[in-house]
């Protein structure tokens, strides 16, 4: 990691409020904490989000992964860059059925120009992972 700053909640929910599309914000995604390279959203359930079956939509994972991991990078950068996303991989492990789901983004590599982050997703109150992802993005600022 190149740095270690950090993000006050209050700073990474405006980042969240003032960066993201508005369906982004539909997801009703809130901050739960921050630290250096490093965040922890909240996607709270709604049925609206739910596919056949009941279970939360992979769409909306892979989105909430997407945007923790901005935050990650905002965290470590000392507030918002201008990013892109190269690359996200996730794996689904298991169904996630009327529970918030709590989305842990960490930079595993924070290079000048990329950074990498490894992001798990757990159903509140589990101990298992309910998918996990990797990502790259690219830093333009």
């Amino acid at each position: 990691m190149t740095q270690t700053q950090t993000l006050t909640l209050a700073a990474a929910e405006k980042i969240l409020a003032d960066n993201f599309a508005p369906w982004v914000l539909d997801l009703g995604l809130s901050v739960v904490s921050t630290g250096p390279g490093e965040a922890v959203l909240r996607l709270p359930w709604s049925d609206r989000l739910a596919r056949e079956g009941g279970g939360l939509s992979g769409q909306a994972l892979m989105a909430a992964a997407d945007t923790a991991t901005v935050i990650a990078v905002s965290s470590a950068r000392g507030g918002f860059v201008p990013m892109t996303t190269v690359q996200q991989s996730i794996s689904f492990q298991r169904a996630v059925l009327g529970t918030d789901v709590l989305v842990r983004a960490r930079l595993t590599k924070d290079g000048r120009r990329m950074a990498f982050a490894d992001i798990t997703m757990t159903a509140e109150g589990s101990e298992e992972p309910a998918a996990h992802a990797t990502a790259v993005y690219a830093l333009l600022g």
